[in-house]
């Protein structure tokens, strides 16, 4: 009896792989061969095997995904567990050229051919890497999607950033205590002038207005979050207290503050600036002031120089330009700019859990959210969230917050002795 093709699939890919396929696999003619128990990965067109014959690595995959080519059955999260260390590391054995046996199979499953082209939602960077007009473009491309898009993933909070749990509560209630949290890091009291860098939709600039009383600047490269922010401060009553522009972090010159906050922004400054950017936010500051950095960090970094690693998904589809660092060189570039740093927390876990619960709001309203964007738009977001939430609970990736000042020269930092008070 001849084999099925999801059975000739499945060994073309372990061949090729090197290592068992941890999910069930469905070929398009419905066919099914695989772990009984697992996740179904389904092969809806043939287009999916050319693509991870062409790019056999997460873009590859990304790729099949994002157009429909590819789809998961059942639990997405355990689906990605199971392949992991096929995305993320190397099989156990290490892939392997093409045997002939292996080419006879693509020929006769009808898989080889041309390289298809991909989505429509992967797109081509141009000028300078981290030029201003460039950032711009990268900025524009991850948040102007349409308010209403992130409204359905984000929740009322309209938060962006990992949440803070400390309790058994909702999204909402975890995004209030990390604002919370961040406003008593810096020690805001009314009268007091903050920088936002990166204010997103807003919502930090009005917690610390309303609840601390301070003046906000927040800045952001992107049109529709300032025009929401906007409308939110109006709302509020508070357009004598927040101001809210579309401006580079670079072309800032009403300094100084008394505090500044980045949340959820230096992700896109890149190595290279970095440390123009944080003695940029130092000259910003007055003396005494403090800085609270909330940035993800690498902690198993690709040692490639940024220019000669292979792109992945998160670059092609999410974050163009995007780049993570360990948080050792994080505080190193602080340090060197001038800022004494005097707490770093991490906050990995609460990532993984804010992860998730954006992707059950996705979910939960997903014909609205791809009515709003495009279908292979909404497929991006589910898959990079819930890759995420995984990356960041098998620590390949974590979130640290670095609380800075910029210590008098006397060496009054302002600092309680202890972190009772501002850290629950």
């Amino acid at each position: 009896m001849s084999s099925s093709t999801a059975t000739k699939l499945l060994g073309l890919l372990e061949s090729l792989l090197r290592a068992p396929l941890p999910v069930r696999l469905r070929a398009w003619d419905g066919s099914e061969a695989g772990p009984p128990d697992a996740p179904v990965l389904i092969v809806r067109r043939r287009r999916a095997l050319r693509r991870l014959m062409w790019q056999p690595n997460e873009l590859g995959l990304a790729r099949a995904y994002v157009s429909g080519d590819l789809d998961v059955e059942g639990d997405l999260y355990e689906a990605l567990h199971r392949t992991a260390g096929l995305i993320w590391g190397s099989a156990p054995g290490g892939r392997s050229m093409p045997t002939p046996a292996d080419v006879a199979d693509l020929l006769r499953l009808g898989i080889a051919g041309p390289q298809p082209k991909p989505p429509d939602e992967e797109i081509a960077m141009a000028g300078t890497r981290h030029s201003k007009r460039r950032d711009r473009q990268a900025i524009s491309h991850h948040y102007d999607v349409g308010n209403d898009f992130y409204r359905i993933v984000l929740g009322e909070s309209m938060v962006y950033s990992c949440a803070y749990w400390t309790g058994d509560y909702g999204l909402a209630d975890a995004q209030r205590d990390k604002l919370d949290l961040i406003c008593r890091k810096l020690d805001l009291k009314p009268g007091m002038r903050l920088l936002d860098v990166g204010c997103g939709w807003g919502s930090l600039a009005l917690h610390a207005a309303r609840e601390y009383g301070v003046d906000v600047v927040g800045i952001t490269l992107s049109v529709e979050q300032a025009d929401y922010a906007r409308k939110q401060i109006a709302e509020a009553g508070l357009t004598a207290h927040v101001e809210i522009r579309v401006q580079d972090y670079r072309d800032v010159e009403d300094g100084a503050f008394d505090a500044i906050s980045s949340v959820g922004m230096a992700e896109h400054v890149g190595t290279g600036p970095y440390a123009d950017y944080a003695g940029i936010l130092f000259h910003l500051l007055k003396p005494g002031g403090r800085l609270l950095n909330h940035q993800i960090a690498a902690l198993h970094p690709d040692p490639a120089p940024a220019g000669r690693r292979q792109r992945s998904f998160i670059d092609a589809y999410v974050f163009p330009d995007g780049e993570l660092a360990p948080i050792g060189t994080t505080v190193s570039l602080l340090e060197a700019a001038g800022f004494e740093v005097r707490d770093v927390q991490a906050l990995r876990e609460h990532y993984a859990k804010t992860l998730r619960a954006w992707v059950g709001n996705l979910e939960a309203d997903w014909s609205t959210a791809v009515n709003l964007t495009t279908p292979g738009r909404a497929r991006v977001w589910r898959l990079y969230m819930a890759a995420s939430a995984i990356a960041f609970e098998r620590a390949h990736i974590g979130v640290n917050q670095v609380l800075c000042v910029k210590t008098p020269r006397d060496g009054t930092s302002g600092m309680a002795p202890t972190r009772e008070g501002w850290l629950p």
